[in-house]
């Protein structure tokens, strides 16, 4: 089997598992998506929809976060990882898209990636799921993935995204995206599957005996 017959096979495992997908963080607007994203780093969706819900319903704009400033911001949002540097993030962005954007979120790669704390990665989820514009957000975990079941061998994420981006029809790509995550945290779990004992792996690679390591990008 190649790589083009195994992304087959799992976009069609993957379409059946989740026909329907949801967005697992929770937001009020772009802008709350945004935040949300800088938040998930290093951190559990859950988590950042248990510290969000109590945030979102009174400030949800960036004039909200830059009038409160960043000390109430690392108050809202201490019981997240790192969240003093996430903190300053939010409060510059904010700055940022209030000034440059006139408090709109920018609807391109490039300017969201200059905005302060904002990645590709992160921007690649903005622009999915906050704009609905075809984009392939992939993390080390979707990196993991994505090694398992033979659809890249690259070393980074860089390399990664432009794989999948080659093997899977663009208009899957978001929907794809989020697929993938759900399936990797029920069934190709990092310390549970190792590439051995989920469907999608027993069906790329019937023969793999010994444990699948991924190179860490």
């Amino acid at each position: 089997m190649n790589e083009v017959q195994r992304a087959k096979l799992v976009l069609k495992m993957l379409n059946k598992t989740y026909p329907e997908i949801e967005v697992p963080l929770k937001s009020r607007n772009v802008f709350t998506l945004l935040i949300s994203v800088l938040l998930s780093a290093q951190c559990t969706d859950i988590t950042v929809n248990n510290v969000t819900k109590n945030i979102y319903p009174k400030y949800y704009k960036p004039e909200h976060f830059v009038k409160i400033g960043r000390k109430r911001i690392e108050g809202l949002i201490k019981k997240i990882g790192i969240f003093r540097i996430k903190a300053k993030s939010i409060y510059l962005m904010s700055k940022q898209v209030l000034k440059k954007h006139n408090g709109k979120v920018p609807k391109s790669f490039d300017e969201l990636e200059k905005l302060p704390g904002v990645g590709h990665k992160t921007a690649s989820v903005v622009m999915s799921q906050g704009f609905g514009y075809p984009a392939f957000a992939v993390d080390t975990h979707i990196h993991r993935l994505a090694q398992r079941w033979g659809l890249t061998n690259g070393n980074n994420v860089v390399q990664t995204e432009k794989d999948l981006k080659r093997l899977f029809p663009k208009k899957n790509w978001n929907k794809l995206h989020l697929q993938i995550i759900y399936y990797g945290r029920e069934y190709c779990k990092a310390r549970d599957c190792y590439g051995l004992s989920c469907k999608i792996c027993t069906s790329c690679y019937p023969n793999r005996k010994k444990p699948f390591i991924a190179k860490k990008p």
